[in-house]
């Protein structure tokens, strides 16, 4: 009780200070007159025209207005970026993207005649490839559609993030990323969403925010950041879809074919989007472990891994009144697969290289994937200054069966061949609800709040059998079933206002955490957390000054966050890798606590500049113990270390685009120092690495592209792994054609064959060193049809225009 009221003294006291620094200061209203000026190309003005202006933030927030006999129209527009639609009879309509950033900003646009020469032509506009905008990056994918043949590709490829082999997602190298979808989390391990993002079509996505340090709105569990990705739902006019098909070809292939139709009345909109993907691809991993003063362990391991997946994504969207707004969404993903290992092992004694054992194992994983994702939304709009009440209710479920038969034969010595199989089933039910409130009140103070509860539902049943003179006997020791069950209940509250210049948000979010397991086989063990925290909020931005017409803004930030060990880390339940290797989950895993500080730079909202640190204490990772019972096995689990300062610097530059290219390229380090206790010993650990990635586009001709990107990573660092130098560079050829309703891109990925590592871990008893490579150089062709009523088309670059200076 005690704990709880200083909690909530806390709380109320951050919020009384918040509100007591940002309430009394006067500064400029929070939106402004825009003027747009519309002339001919003799400098008349263009009386009568269509005027239509779009946030790009939010494209269902659009104005309609007519120029008057001055050929002048007015919007009342926030800052923000906006996209201007003029239409005028005799002038060819076109398209220019604003950006309002000061008081009362004028914009002249000039109309051409139409002619001859102008029928059939586009007008094309454009937007950045990156972005900042506040706290986020937003990141627009669609270069990286036309060479990829699921969402998960283009993560790979999206600068600045780094996936590992397990499929978790790195802002920065300590703690990974918290995946969303359409900002909603997903609740599920690492290995799931990447399975999930393999299925998405590349061409379902949208955007990709990055989240570096999300603000008090978001789930303090966000210590490694955010990737919210964000689908597509048709926001085009009228009945459109698209046919998609492709593939790409390295050892093994992908193949996949998809179907995407939309219906847009102009207040409901209606999608489907369906896709069948067959992947395969390899990954070998050889590793020498000295496991004793003079016995070394030697493994060579070849993993096959072909899948069938099925995606199938729907959603309604009506404008029910001009203030409700009522949404659907369904996603349903199915998988199966039958992944292989063949595992060669040797030990050795090392001083005089005498062979002791010498054996192979063939290990077989049979299984499916399911999982039924349902949404519903609703958003009210209070006021014409954008304040609104948005409520959100999803669930999740997802069962997913595995059924695995291994086997090892001995060469050396002789011995009778060691078989077993065993089956493993889960089942998740997420359940997540919350409401959002948003005030704009004048004088730029904008406040919001939130409630959001959330309920987790774990089962996983784990069954071995080992043969023994020709009879299945169950395999006690491995044989478990667990139960877990978890509630997390928040609540938030954020200010923000400008003042003179400078805008200040600051939030805190109080989460009361609940969580219990059960492991009810072999014996009767569980644990339970419940506790409360406050997770304070700070955001300061300003611009600084203008280089050539180019604002300069700075950024401080400082989030507290917190990282619960999942359902799958907490899961003691054992799984087989081969007969010197197991895995298992921890259910004495306590949760981390980052306190995050980052200062950033940004030019015209293009990031360029950042320096953080994250402090992390009682951090848990990944570890490799060996076991008790024989020195030869290990098993990889997470504990529960120590401390962590980690010190990152990011910086990205850009040659301004042109009308034919854009370059951007982007440089970070990052250098870790663990502090604390591997197998009851000191740890301390430093380690720092470069990583490099660059993104570029160049337009041979008005219909043919051409884009290079790629990253590289220096003496890198995966938890307590210590990587050799490894990265890789995709290039592509896009070209349209049939009036550009046929795309066809022609690409490699990792052309230099370079996406591959050495190893080593030198950590307590763990002495190992290795190589690992995957199926990762890949020739693609993907072809695109897109049919029906379309509007304009937008490319990869977002061309700004400036307002004119006014006295």
């Amino acid at each position: 009780m005690k704990l709880i009221l200083t909690l909530l003294r806390s709380y109320c006291f951050i919020i009384i200070v918040a509100l007591y620094c940002l309430l009394p200061i006067s500064v400029s209203a929070q939106q402004t007159s825009v003027t747009i000026r519309l002339i001919n190309t003799k400098k008349e003005p263009l009386p009568f025209a269509s005027v239509s202006v779009t946030s790009v933030k939010d494209s269902t927030q659009s104005i309609d207005k007519v120029s008057d006999s001055s050929g002048t129209v007015k919007f009342t527009l926030a800052n923000g970026q906006y996209l201007v639609s003029v239409s005028s009879v005799n002038y060819a309509p076109f398209q220019k993207g604003i950006t309002v950033k000061s008081e009362n900003p004028v914009f002249t646009f000039t109309a051409d005649v139409i002619s001859k020469s102008l029928q059939g032509v586009n007008i094309v506009s454009s937007r950045p490839v990156m972005r900042q905008e506040d706290d986020k990056t937003i990141v627009d994918p669609e270069n990286l559609i036309t060479s990829s043949t699921n969402a998960y590709e283009i993560l790979e490829k999206t600068p600045g993030l780094f996936v590992d082999q397990d499929g978790n997602i790195y802002l920065n190298s300590t703690t990974p990323a918290t995946v969303y979808i359409n900002g909603r989390e997903q609740k599920m391990s690492a290995s799931d969403i990447a399975t999930m993002l393999k299925n998405l079509p590349p061409n379902s996505i949208a955007s990709i925010e990055i989240l570096r340090t999300p603000s008090a709105k978001y789930d303090a569990s966000g210590s490694g950041g955010i990737v919210n990705v964000v689908l597509k739902k048709g926001v085009k006019i009228g009945l459109t879809g698209s046919v998609t098909l492709g593939g790409n070809q390295g050892k093994y292939g992908n193949q996949f074919v998809g179907l995407n139709l939309n219906n847009n009345n102009g207040k409901t909109t209606t999608y489907l989007n369906m896709q069948y993907g067959h992947r395969n691809y390899y990954e070998e991993v050889r590793t020498d472990r000295l496991f004793a003063a003079d016995s070394l362990l030697s493994q060579d391991a070849f993993s096959l891994y072909p899948t069938n997946n099925y995606y199938t994504g729907f959603g309604i969207n009506s404008q029910v009144t001009k203030k409700w707004e009522l949404s659907y969404d369904g996603r349903i993903n199915y998988s199966n697969f039958i992944n292989t290992t063949t595992n060669l092992s040797q030990i050795k004694k090392v001083s005089n290289n005498n062979l002791i054992t010498d054996n192979i194992t063939g290990v077989t994983n049979k299984g499916n994937n399911f999982n039924l994702s349902q949404g519903v939304s609703a958003k009210y709009k209070i006021d014409s200054a954008g304040s609104e009440w948005s409520t959100d209710i999803s669930y999740n479920y997802s069962p997913n069966t595995s059924n695995q038969a291994f086997a090892t034969a001995f060469t050396v010595p002789v011995y009778p061949a060691i078989s077993g199989d065993g089956k493993i089933k889960t089942h998740l039910d997420f359940f997540s609800a919350q409401t959002n409130l948003l005030f704009k009140f004048p004088k730029q103070f904008t406040v919001e709040t939130g409630l959001k509860s959330t309920s987790v539902g774990f089962t996983n049943t784990t069954e071995y059998f080992r043969q023994n003179g020709g009879s299945r006997i169950k395999d006690v020791g491995r044989t478990s079933s667990y139960k877990y069950q978890e509630n997390i209940n928040a609540a938030y509250v954020q200010g923000s206002k400008t003042i003179s210049g400078i805008t200040v948000k600051i939030g805190t979010r109080l989460e009361n955490t609940n969580m219990k397991g059960n492991q009810l086989i072999p014996s009767d063990t569980s644990f339970s957390i419940h506790r409360t925290d406050l997770f304070p909020y700070v955001y300061i931005s300003r611009n600084l000054f203008k280089i050539m017409t180019y604002d300069l803004r700075a950024y401080l930030v400082y989030r507290r966050t917190i990282s619960r060990p999942s359902y799958q880390l907490l899961n003691p339940s054992q799984r087989y890798v081969d007969q010197y290797l197991f895995e298992t989950g921890n259910p004495s895993l306590r949760p981390q606590f980052t306190q995050n500080y980052e200062a950033n730079i940004s030019v015209d909202e293009r990031p360029i500049l950042a320096i953080g640190v994250n402090d992390t204490k009682d951090i848990f990772t990944n570890v490799i113990y060996q076991a008790d019972s024989n020195r030869s096995v290990s098993y990889r689990t997470y504990d529960n270390l120590g401390k962590n300062k980690e010190i990152y610097f990011r910086a990205l530059g850009a040659i301004p685009p042109g009308k034919k290219y854009f370059i951007v390229a982007g440089i970070q380090y990052n250098h870790n120092f663990y502090q604390g206790l591997y197998e009851g010993k000191p740890l301390a650990f430093k380690k720092g690495s470069w990583s490099i990635f660059t993104y570029q586009t160049f337009k041979l001709t008005s219909t043919t592209q051409l884009q290079l990107n790629g990253f590289a990573r220096f003496k890198g660092q995966l938890q307590f792994y210590e990587l050799s130098s490894f990265g890789a560079l995709n290039f592509s050829v896009t070209q349209q054609l049939m009036k550009r309703k046929l795309i066809v891109s022609v690409s490699i990925n990792d052309i230099f064959l370079t996406n591959n590592n050495d190893f080593t871990i030198k950590q307590g008893s763990i002495n190992a060193s290795g190589f690992r490579k995957g199926d990762t150089r890949r020739f693609g062709l993907n072809i695109r049809y897109n049919f029906g009523f379309r509007k304009k088309e937008d490319s990869n670059l977002f061309n700004i225009e400036s307002p004119e200076k006014t006295n």
